[in-house]
């Protein structure tokens, strides 16, 4: 069994700050790229973030400059550093991961997702 299990959310009024974190736990083999989706109210969900094992990195447009991802490989962990939030950033946000329970066998899984609400 794996789990993704996502912490950090909250309230926050605009211009503020949230830092969200992301811990990979259980029959994991290897985990490849990491990253963080989001889901508003009545969009589609985005995705907003991904870092790769060697650190290549990639952002929604709209976030760059205001959001940063990083992990931490050794505790299979992924952060989500979010400043300059503005109330168009409020969303459940779910982590992914790129991950292989065995040398052949992998997919992405995700966490149960975590509430970002910003206030204006």
């Amino acid at each position: 069994q794996v789990q993704l299990v996502e912490s950090g959310g909250g309230l926050v009024q605009a211009g503020g700050s949230l830092r969200l974190s992301c811990a990979a736990s259980g029959s994991i083999f290897a985990i490849n790229a990491m990253g963080w989706d989001r889901q508003a109210p009545g969009k589609q969900r985005e995705l907003v973030a991904t870092i790769t094992t060697g650190g290549s990195i990639n952002y929604l447009t709209s976030v760059k400059g205001r959001f940063t991802i990083s992990r931490d490989n050794a505790k299979n962990t992924v952060y989500l550093q979010m400043n300059s939030l503005n109330p168009e950033d409020t969303a459940v946000y779910y982590c992914n991961a790129d991950l292989q329970i065995s040398r052949n066998l992998g997919q992405r899984y995700w966490g149960q997702g975590t509430q970002v609400t910003v206030s204006s």
